[in-house]
């Protein structure tokens, strides 16, 4: 059984930040990927950011704002996001793959993440 459980969400003014956390249990954590993804209503989910195999991914339109750590003693991922802006509003999700799956090897959150959690809210009010 994996789980993945976010935590976190809040709502913040523009400009402000928060600090949104994925406690993972339940899997061989170091062998594998980390991703955050985010889905606005109405909108297809996108990859914001992902780590893991000695690479660390970003989005554009987060890049330099948003950073992905991990605690690997804690068995944990954060996404620090700073400079939050009204767009960033959506539902964030932890995810996680095997580095190689699939017949694929890598952690882009353009390949296919296999374990999700249920998501944390992030409203950001102009």
């Amino acid at each position: 059984q994996v789980d993945l459980v976010e935590s976190g969400g809040d709502s913040v003014q523009a400009g402000g930040s928060l600090r949104v956390s994925c406690a993972v249990s339940g899997y061989p954590y170091n062998t594998q990927c980390i991703g955050w993804f985010r889905q606005a209503p109405g909108q297809e989910r996108e990859g914001v950011a992902s780590t893991g195999g000695g690479g660390t991914y970003y989005n554009a339109s987060v890049q330099g704002r948003f950073t992905i750590s991990q605690d690997k003693v804690k068995n944990s991922a954060y996404l620090q996001m700073d400079n939050l802006q009204p767009e960033d509003t959506a539902m964030y999700y932890c995810a996680a793959r095997p580095y190689c799956t699939a017949g694929a090897c890598g952690c882009a959150t353009t390949l296919p993440y296999i374990f999700w959690g249920q998501g944390t809210q992030v409203t950001v009010s102009s």
